[in-house]
């Protein structure tokens, strides 16, 4: 009987133990790991950085990129020990203990830069003295939809879901949803904070943007039971692309060598039409004034022809 009891008792405790770890998971970040203390609260802190992290709300930016450049529990391969992922969008960043972007960001080499409050870089790339007084922040963030095919939705009915999905999905107050506007096939969202604005307990839409563009491309940072349902009338929107463009409080500090290859053959090409112009401009006039000059002798030479007679 004893025997048959201690069996019993593993299998409840085994139950137990295994309805905890299915409720003891981090509903808002999938890049984590999660015990239960001795209290019986359940805490989950990152991979990658091991900070703890507040699973009723969204993740900093900042910690979940740095989450997803640690390389997950399957990975055979090792890096190099000295080579780099040279990627704007893509690096492994400096948080804050708050889980902010320190505002200067390096790669593992001696190569630096200043970023935003979203993470991205505002500066040239420079070396290990390169000095960034501040983290300027991102008050703007203006999102471009592309929709696959060619179906049409009403105006105000997308306009209504896209709304929802961010207030209700990624806890973003209303207040800083400024634009939501469709035209077939593409929408237009616009996120305004400014630093006067945001308060402790608002979610930064660095933040929203992140996450938003995560479920758009189907890599979603919540729990897989949280599944991004994007739909007008019980049709969902299939996105094709989207587009985030971000504008801070201060401008940009990049030099001439932030033009690309394809601007300076625009520029090559409209200073060589100015120079061919010149150049046209004084082969017609020299012509114009040779003729002119040629018409004049020949009146000279007829009136000297006359006088004569």
């Amino acid at each position: 009987m004893e025997s048959r009891f201690d069996i019993v008792l593993v299998l409840i405790l085994a139950a137990v133990s295994s309805s905890f770890q299915e409720t003891c998971k981090c509903a808002t970040n999938r890049r984590t790991q999660c015990n239960e203390d001795r209290s019986g609260n359940c805490l989950c802190t990152l991979v990658g950085s091991n900070q703890r992290v507040n699973c009723s709300v969204l993740t900093s930016k900042c910690l979940l990129m740095k989450a997803e450049m640690s390389p997950s529990k399957g990975r055979r391969f090792s890096k190099p020990e000295h080579g780099f992922l040279d990627n704007d969008g893509i690096y492994n960043p400096d948080c804050e203990d708050s889980g902010i972007f320190k505002a200067r960001q390096c790669n593992q080499t001696d190569t630096c830069w200043c970023v935003n409050t979203a993470g991205v870089r505002r500066t040239d790339k420079g070396d290990k003295n390169l000095m960034c007084s501040e983290l300027v922040r991102t008050n703007w963030i203006f999102i471009e939809l592309k929709l696959e095919g060619s179906g049409h939705f009403h105006t105000g009915e997308v306009a209504r879901a896209l709304r929802e999905i961010i207030q209700n999905r990624y806890k973003l107050h209303p207040k800083y949803i400024t634009t939501v506007a469709y035209d077939h096939p593409f929408i237009h969202i616009d996120l305004k904070q400014n630093t006067s604005q945001k308060s402790s307990e608002d979610v930064d839409i660095a933040d929203v943007a992140y996450y938003f563009e995560k479920d758009v491309k189907r890599e979603s940072m919540f729990d897989p039971s949280n599944a991004f349902n994007l739909s007008v009338g019980g049709q969902p929107l299939d996105i094709e692309e989207i587009l985030i463009y971000f504008v801070d409080e201060k401008p940009p500090e990049f030099s001439m060598k932030r033009l690309t290859a394809g601007v300076t053959a625009v520029l090559a090409v409209v200073i060589l039409s100015i120079i061919t112009g010149i150049i046209v401009l004084v082969i017609t006039r020299k012509w114009k004034t040779g003729k002119y000059k040629k018409v004049e002798i020949k009146e000279m030479g007829e009136m000297k022809l006359g006088q004569n007679s």
